[in-house]
């Protein structure tokens, strides 16, 4: 038969033969119109885009049969299942040496030097015998036609008399055939049978199995008479099996072939011995099952061809037939559930792990979804009644409870001295407590949604919006200080809280707050502020008056005392070496002197401050700064309009002073960067190191004087300072003063 590439399927089974005599070309035609079809099914199964290109495998199969017999087409179907996830491309060939229908030696001689000639010049890469008669033959030839081809063979059948050994070449599925185990599984499930009667045909495979049942069955003798049907004609053969004495289990073989050379197939010759047969019918192979056959331990012909297409994988992949282990047969206990009750078999004398095959479904099988929908479907809407009615008595007891809370809650809120309020998820208010009507001295009614914000005085009402809408978009607490109007029309200071409240369910319900009256507190913090700024004043004053006094009095004298020391020293030139050393160390200290009180006027107040402004002021102490402590200052300045005021100016020029001694007494860091910006509406002065920084979440007491004269300065004209450090990775001072604020103050 000519190659097939990629053909899909094992196997076919040996103990199934053709009817009637049809010609060879007539059985080849039928395995390459599968081969063809199993072809255009795997092209069509996948993509027909460029794939890469797959090495190219050989396999031969060389079957007892050709593929007619259903027995041999579940082997191949096996086989193929096994290499359909080959890695290589797969070329198939099919031969046949149908002995079957060609039983004469001459005529399979023919066949078999056609198939030597045919090969000679082809390597092939695996071959698959299926039957006794290819594995003899490969037996006799492998070594000087195909040496070195591993092969697996399948449906040995028997041992073959007189045959050398299978040499390392060879591993596959040796005998499947169970015909012991399934007659003890008979004579269990029918104790007291008398009589197992074989049924056998003649061809050479029949006559090869009847010897392997013979000899499997002498272990039987001395409890039953063993009987054997085969050199019968077909209708002889049924004539015998329907007169069967009782106590009688039949073993159905393959009939290949009966007495008058008619050939059967096993979906004939199984419903006519099942059919014509007074007894059960136990057979070997589980193609002689789903016909009337009552079954047995069966050999799975599917399950053969899967095992010998996992060896012939193996060997493709490299591997070599003597690392493979040859397996004893593919059998499992597959019983007819219609025999089972048509001969009064229990199911339950099975053997453990058998499977049933044609149960007819109860009337529970039949209609049991629709039980238990039904059944599912009472008990639910009995269940859900059952909780409707409890969630109803739940609702009403937590419905009773709501309300006694909601009367508890309005009799303690109405008792409480603070203002209290409560608003819906609309963010309009839906209650007042009676302290803040009496406070008020407005009705409940002018207060709900937005009428309280009547009492809100002009100037708080955008700030004191904007906190609480702010707060009630993101779900958070919030705390808001404004000006309220009493009863009496004065306005007063309160400090309003206001969290977020939540359903039992978790949905959000609202906001509930509170009000205390923070009015002399907030008068004290005034007071404070006031006196902080009084004191930062008379300090920056003293500073200057004491700047003015050094530079314009002591520096004066002590340059006067310098200038004396000098003309000393012009005229002592006659005197001793020890007198002129002494007078110029003198002169050396007065101008030391005179340095240092200069230095410490600037630092007191800056005269270049008053004179040049903000940025060349800054600049010049930091240039001063860097050479007194040795510190290197990156000082920048970007967009500064002229003409900051002073207050801003000095305020700026002192938190840049704090911050860089600082830098020196704390950081250890030998070099800041100091930058000034014009960012917006706000004057930013910005004070960095790489030191060692330190904690900013701990007191700010813990800080020092310095940090806190320099928040005070900004607090008292609107700015705001900020203070980022990390231990031993820096610090970063911010400060942000609004210009227009600064001017104001």
């Amino acid at each position: 038969m000519e190659a097939c590439a990629s053909t899909a399927g094992p196997f076919p089974y040996l103990p199934l033969f053709a009817r009637g005599q049809k010609s060879r070309a007539t059985h080849r035609r039928s395995p390459l119109l599968v081969l063809l079809a199993a072809l255009t099914a795997s092209v069509l199964s996948h993509p027909t885009a460029a794939t890469p290109t797959k090495e190219v495998r050989r396999i031969l199969i060389l079957n007892e049969v050709n593929s007619t017999y259903p027995g041999i087409s579940l082997i191949n179907q096996g086989i193929l299942t096994a290499l359909n996830d080959s890695p290589y491309h797969l070329d198939f060939y099919s031969e046949y040496m149908d002995t079957s229908l060609f039983p004469d030696p001459a005529v399979q001689q023919e066949l078999r030097d056609s198939y030597l000639r045919k090969y000679q010049n082809r390597k092939l890469d695996v071959i698959i015998t299926v039957g006794p008669s290819p594995l003899k033959f490969l037996q006799e030839v492998h070594q000087r036609a195909f040496p070195g081809v591993p092969i697996v063979f399948c449906l040995p059948t028997s041992s073959l008399p007189g045959a050398p050994a299978l040499d390392s070449d060879f591993t596959g599925v040796e005998n499947d055939m169970a015909p012991a185990e399934t007659v003890g599984t008979a004579l269990r499930l029918l104790p007291g049978t008398k009589n197992v009667v074989v049924v056998g045909g003649v061809a050479p495979i029949d006559r090869k199995q009847l010897a392997t049942v013979k000899d499997a069955l002498r272990a039987y003798e001395d409890r039953v008479d063993v009987s054997f049907l085969t050199d019968l004609a077909m209708p002889d053969l049924l004539e015998r099996l329907r007169h069967l004495p009782s106590h009688t289990v039949v073993l159905l073989t393959s009939v290949g072939a009966d007495a008058a050379g008619t050939s059967f197939k096993s979906n004939e010759l199984g419903p006519m011995v099942a059919g014509a047969a007074n007894a059960p019918v136990f057979s070997l192979f589980d193609v002689y099952l789903n016909h009337g056959e009552v079954g047995g331990y069966l050999s799975s012909l599917s399950g053969q061809g899967k095992v010998a297409g996992v060896m012939a994988q193996r060997m493709l992949r490299g591997e070599k037939p003597s690392g493979i282990a040859k397996v004893k047969g593919v059998n499992a206990y597959m019983f007819d559930w219609r025999a089972l009750k048509r001969w009064g078999l229990k199911e339950s004398a099975l053997p453990p792990d058998s499977t049933v095959f044609n149960r007819q479904p109860t009337a529970w099988d039949t209609y049991k979804p629709y039980l238990i929908a039904g059944t599912s479907l009472i008990i639910f809407q009995g269940v859900l009644i059952g909780g409707l009615m409890w969630q109803r008595a739940r609702r009403r007891k937590a419905e009773a409870a709501v309300l006694e809370s909601e009367e508890r809650f309005r009799l303690v809120a109405n008792s409480a001295p603070v203002l209290i309020w409560m608003s819906g998820p609309d963010k309009l208010f839906t209650y007042f407590n009676q302290s803040w009507l009496e406070f008020t001295g407005q009705p409940l009614q002018t207060q709900l949604g937005n009428g309280w914000t009547q009492g809100v005085h002009p100037e708080d009402l955008n700030s004191c919006m904007d906190s609480y809408t702010g707060a009630f978009d993101r779900l958070a607490q919030f705390q808001v200080p404004y000006r309220l109007r009493r009863g009496d029309g004065e306005y007063r200071w309160v400090l309003d809280t206001g969290v977020p409240r939540f359903n039992p369910d978790g949905s959000f319900a609202g906001y509930i707050g509170s009000c205390i009256d923070i009015t002399e507190r907030k008068m004290a913090e005034d007071a404070l502020a006031s006196l902080s700024g009084h004191l930062i004043e008379a300090q920056d004053e003293e500073r200057k008056r004491i700047a003015r006094e050094i530079h314009d009095d002591y520096s004066q004298r002590v340059a006067l005392f310098a200038v004396g020391l000098e003309q000393l020293a012009e005229n002592v030139g006659d005197s001793s070496a020890e007198a002129c050393q002494k007078v110029h160390e003198l002169l050396s200290s007065v101008s030391g002197l005179s340095e240092d009180l200069h230095a410490l006027s600037h630092r007191l107040h800056s005269s270049t401050l008053e004179s040049l402004g903000l940025v060349a002021g800054l600049k010049a102490f930091c240039v001063e700064f860097s050479d007194q402590q040795g510190i290197q200052i990156d000082f920048a300045s970007e967009n500064v309009p002229p003409g900051i005021p002073g207050d801003a100016t000095l305020c700026i020029f002192r938190i840049a002073q704090e911050a860089l001694r600082n830098v020196k007494k704390h950081s250890g860091a030998n070099r800041a960067v100091v930058r000034l910006e014009w960012a917006g509406d706000k004057l930013h002065l910005s004070v960095s190191d790489l030191g060692k920084g330190f904690d900013p979440s701990k007191s700010s007491a813990e800080h020092g004087i310095g940090i806190r004269s320099m928040e005070e300065r900004l607090r008292l004209l609107g700015g705001q300072l900020e203070i980022q450090s990390l231990l031993m990775e820096g610090t970063i001072v911010d400060a942000w003063l609004p210009l227009k604020m600064a001017r104001a103050a």
